[in-house]
């Protein structure tokens, strides 16, 4: 019965199980982390990581990866609440913002796909760019408030849906929307194509080239969602969140989860489990004070372990260096 127990576990339900082992022990150790304004806290913080890492996700399937989602996530959404606070109607400045995302979305994947920069390579020359000319040229200050003239939009952040933070609910509806995507659809089962096999999928007919951008575009306008999301929970979007190291929480998340790096394996399952154990240990180590150069040191060395992990499990093959190596 034990080897029986052994032999069904997956990176999945470790990671699940590692989830459960980490709470316990720090609502039994932890005072106030069982806390009802601790758990919501946890909640919200934990939405707007799951967002941007179900954004990840897509593009992992297919062997990329999409260094500029954390850029594109402050910048879209600051210009957008900008114009709306300089006297644009709300739907325009969301359309503006949504089509801005999409266009850095769009650029990446061209990039990756007609001009075949490995995508590590082009997605963090156009984060780089999109910061720079968006503070340069578009955005007046790094903190972008909310103004009141977004109306019932900050509901989306700070509202309730059957008692439920609404951060929570719009990481829900994000995850079910993506994985239907990915199970249910062409794209979908061309996208773990690509990334199962570059070569034979090719060969088979599957437009990759279309695949690939489509997956880019798709992550850009997940991380427009994930910055709404954030915007509208802290009233306001600090731009200067692109230096910081979320987009390696991100990684963190996806990798830890069981979304394997070269391509073609794992889901929005994995992505849920990530979530719920990365953003547990980062609000563990914030309750006991742990500096921040400390809690990143320590994510690194996670991160690297899972890495070598994934690699170990999922060893990369000759059309990976060629194609989508990052």
């Amino acid at each position: 019965m034990m080897k029986s127990l052994v032999s069904d576990l997956n990176q999945e339900r470790v990671v699940f199980l590692l989830f459960v082992l980490i709470f316990l022990i720090f609502a039994l150790a932890l005072p106030g982390f069982l806390n009802t304004q601790n758990l919501v806290l946890l909640m919200r913080g934990v939405s707007v990581l799951g967002i941007l890492s179900v954004g990840m996700c897509i593009v992992v399937i297919g062997r990329g990866i999409d260094l500029s989602m954390v850029a594109t996530m402050a910048l879209s959404v600051a210009w957008a609440l900008q114009l709306n606070a300089d006297g644009m109607s709300l739907t325009m400045a969301l359309t503006i913002g949504i089509a801005s995302a999409v266009l850095v979305g769009l650029i990446n994947g061209v990039l990756i796909a007609y001009a075949e920069i490995p995508p590590i390579f082009a997605t963090l020359a156009t984060g780089a760019c999109v910061y720079g000319f968006g503070r340069f040229a578009l955005i007046h200050s790094d903190l972008v408030y909310v103004t009141p003239a977004v109306g019932n939009l900050v509901e989306l952040g700070q509202g309730r849906f059957l008692g439920l933070p609404m951060p929570v609910v719009v990481f829900a509806a994000v995850a079910a929307l993506v994985g239907a995507i990915l199970h249910f659809t062409k794209f979908g089962r061309f996208s773990y194509a690509v990334g199962d096999n570059y070569a034979t999928a090719r060969v088979s007919g599957v437009p990759i080239r279309h695949v690939l951008i489509g997956q880019y575009v798709l992550s850009s306008l997940v991380a427009f969602i994930a910055g709404l999301t954030q915007a509208m929970t802290v009233s306001s979007m600090n731009t200067r969140i692109s230096d910081t190291l979320l987009i390696y929480d991100v990684i963190l998340v996806v990798v830890l989860g069981g979304v394997g790096l070269s391509g073609g394996r794992g889901g929005i399952r994995n992505v849920i489990v990530g979530t719920l154990l990365i953003g547990t240990f980062l609000n563990g180590m914030t309750i006991m004070d742990v500096q921040f150069t400390v809690q990143n040191a320590i994510k690194a060395v996670i991160l690297l372990v899972a890495i070598t992990i994934d690699t170990l499990v999922n060893p990369r093959d000759e059309q990976t260096s060629q194609h989508g190596d990052i």
